[in-house]
């Protein structure tokens, strides 16, 4: 949940929809009040929606992630892949086809059989998508992972990797690809393709939307007022920039949730969330930054929970524009960049140095990629030997207002990068930009300079997450459309065998790193938790969207 650069709807957009829903006076309560039966919980911001298939980022999926389920899900702690609404599968058909055994006996929160002819409608749902829907704002995991729809209405839309689904009894799915795709299944543990109610769909309209000022906005209630899945939390109310509030469902199919009630909370500043912990506003948080460990360790009241490293923060350069279209250039630059230094400095050991955009846990990761050390005089004398007068000016991009798992203070990484170049024979050009709703969209857009600090979280445990995600095909945030990589892409993720998947995307690494260079990886974090000693049964995750449904208080 999502963070791993990511395309955010628009917050503006967000706000222009008045939602005011409160579902009992319970959802007023302080955290006191709340901890007989339920938890409070921070994050940095409001969801941008609750309809899954329309959202990219962690704020929306740590809440969805209690409401939706999906065919299968993701062992907590890990990325291996468990069963969920689906019991089993089997896979035929030359890797085409995927057959599903359904869970019996589970509804929708709104009393909606789940069925295999709801699987068909889901998954038809997503392939019918039109107009709005079709921006890659509104439906960026479906495009990342099935390509184009039924009918296609932009030319940069990809053929369709899906081509039917078949209801084979009530309990039995048949879902028919047009070619083999690795993360196919694994993919299906993302938010953005969890069950949601045909029922509840159709009669809030939630495939209504339109684009306004550029940006992706649904126009029906059911994304804001209506999510309806299967979880073990139902949807009871949001307050746009104070609460949402989530009921525990009495008839979920699983073991029922400990919690009666969570209420998770946007508190943008670090360090209001964290006064927020020690004073008992809150009983838990997300993204604490490594600065702020120590405080929570000292007070014996609250304690650090990890989350696995599965993400990775970068320099991102623009390949289309000049100085940056020069690969020399971009190997000086990489040169230039003290990385070392920043993991050490801001990450509070918890942090290791990236030598490439995929982390090392995630097979296909490869030690003989090209390396750059920090290096100076070898950045100017690449410069100079490529004909440029020194110093060699660049803009640089960084965003405000944020704290990312892979990047807990943007500025400061900033600072210290900006330094290490006007050390190499660079003029540094500072640009900077709000995360919401201006950075993000200028980075997806190519519009965010020569270099743009972001990252990403991944959302699965394949490669293609990583590594397909940023280059392949047309890739804006990078200026770059490198065929030969897209072929190498394409037929790692189209390649059945493991082993021979592993070896395309060590190829695709050193590629990457050595001939094309589109960035410079630095760090893989280990990102932080905090919360209050009692809560027990949190598991986080390496995806960063957590299940609440086990967690309680000790002693309950």
């Amino acid at each position: 949940m999502n963070q791993k650069v990511k395309l955010l709807a628009l917050f503006a957009a967000l706000a222009l929809t008045l939602v005011v829903v409160s579902s009992s006076s319970a959802a007023h309560r302080g955290a006191g009040a709340a901890k007989a039966t339920g938890m409070v919980y921070a994050g940095s911001s409001d969801p941008t929606y609750l309809d899954p298939a329309f959202v990219s980022d962690g704020e929306s999926f740590r809440v969805t992630t209690q409401i939706f389920e999906g065919l299968v899900a993701l062992k907590p702690g890990t990325t291996n892949v468990i069963p969920a609404l689906a019991t089993s599968w089997k896979n035929s058909g030359g890797g085409k086809v995927w057959t599903f055994a359904l869970r019996k006996g589970v509804k929708f929160h709104d009393g909606t059989p789940f069925n295999s002819a709801a699987v068909c409608y889901n998954f038809n749902r997503w392939f019918n998508f039109s107009g709005a829907l079709q921006d890659p704002g509104a439906t960026f995991y479906y495009q990342s992972i099935f390509g184009g729809y039924k009918h296609n209405e932009s030319s940069s839309l990809a053929a369709p990797l899906y081509k039917s689904c078949r209801a084979k009894g009530a309990n039995t799915a048949i879902i028919t690809l047009n070619s083999p795709n690795g993360p196919f299944l694994p993919s299906l543990a993302l938010q953005a393709f969890a069950m949601q109610s045909p029922t509840a769909l159709k009669k809030y309209d939630a495939d209504s939307a339109t684009i306004s000022n550029g940006a992706f906005r649904p126009t029906g209630s059911y994304a804001f007022q209506h999510p309806t899945g299967t979880g073990p939390f139902k949807f009871a109310g949001w307050t746009i920039k104070e609460k949402v509030v989530l009921q525990r469902n009495d008839q979920y199919w699983g073991p029922k949730a400990k919690l009666a009630q969570v209420i998770i909370r946007p508190i943008a500043d670090n360090s209001a969330r964290v006064q927020a912990l020690q004073t008992g506003e809150i009983n838990a948080m997300d993204l604490l930054q490594p600065q702020d460990v120590p405080t929570v360790q000292n007070n014996s009241k609250l304690k650090v929970v990890n989350r696995p490293s599965f993400n990775v923060a970068y320099v991102g350069f623009n390949l289309s524009k000049p100085p940056t279209d020069n690969l020399q250039v971009r190997k000086a630059i990489a040169y230039g960049l003290d990385r070392q230094s920043v993991v050490n400095a801001f990450y509070a050991g918890r942090a290791q140095l990236a030598i490439e955009f995929q982390p090392p846990q995630l097979f296909g990761w490869t030690p003989k990629v090209e390396r750059y050390t920090y290096n100076p005089d070898k950045a100017k004398q690449i410069l100079t030997a490529a004909g440029f007068k020194l110093p060699v000016t660049l803009d640089f991009w960084y965003p405000t207002g944020v704290s990312r798992p892979y990047m807990p203070d943007p500025q400061r990484n900033f600072e210290a990068f900006s330094a290490s170049l006007e050390k190499s024979g660079f003029n540094v050009v500072a640009h900077s930009a709000p995360w919401r709703p201006d950075y993000v969209a200028k980075v997806n857009s190519g519009d965010a300079g020569n270099l743009n600090l972001i990252g990403w979280s991944g959302d699965y445990g394949d490669p293609d997450n990583f590594l397909g995600v940023f280059f392949k095909g047309d890739s804006p945030q990078f200026g770059m459309n490198n065929a030969p990589l897209t072929a190498l892409l394409t037929k790692a993720v189209q390649e059945p065998n493991l082993k021979k998947r592993v070896a395309l995307y060590q190829q695709a690494n050193i590629m990457i790193m050595k001939d094309i260079l589109p960035g410079v990886p630095y760090a893989h974090s280990v990102p932080a938790l905090a919360m209050q000693r009692n809560v027990t049964g949190y598991v986080a995750s390496p995806i960063g969207t957590d299940w609440f449904r086990p967690v309680s208080f000790g002693g309950q």
